[in-house]
């Protein structure tokens, strides 16, 4: 029998690259993985709708100006403010209070605009109209608004 002996001579520099290539090249397979396998399709489907912050409705609060009420009357929808009017304004108090329509558009555009009573600005000469004003669709969207998860549905309020 003859046998030939054959020496193997190995570098640890070379043993060194070679297994930090290796591990380097399993790294890139396993990222290449989470990247491009596609996720449940219960995830990707799943959109949270807007949670409801009114009960849809019409809701008015009154206002009494000498004598004579006028109603604010706000529409919503489960998230929306739909529309915001004055009912019911008589004509002696738009000519005593010749500042409370054009105090009023301005406020209802910009609600409507932002859906939120949040950073609402006024003229200083209409200052005090137009807090009556706001105060007013505040209180209406304040019986508009949705109770939270955790109230009992007894205690909704309920549509004017």
């Amino acid at each position: 029998m003859s046998s030939k002996t054959k020496i193997v001579v190995l570098h640890l520099k070379e043993l060194i690259y070679t297994g930090l290539f290796a591990l380097l090249g399993i790294l890139f397979i396993i990222l290449l993985i989470i990247m491009f396998v596609p996720k449940d399709k219960k995830q990707e489907t799943s959109v949270e709708a807007p949670s409801a912050v009114y009960v849809p409705g019409i809701y008015t609060t009154s206002l009494v100006l000498n004598d004579n009420a006028v109603d604010v009357e706000v529409t919503v929808d489960e998230t929306n403010i739909n529309d915001i009017r004055i009912v019911n304004l008589d004509e002696a108090v738009a000519t005593m209070f010749p500042l409370l329509e054009p105090s009023f558009d301005e406020l209802a555009n910009q609600i409507l605009k932002n859906q939120s009573l949040d950073n609402i600005t006024y003229a200083d000469d209409n200052k005090y109209t137009s807090m009556v004003l706001l105060n007013a669709i505040k209180s209406s969207l304040g019986k508009a608004a949705a109770p939270s998860p955790s109230e009992s549905p007894s205690a909704s309020p309920s549509p004017a």
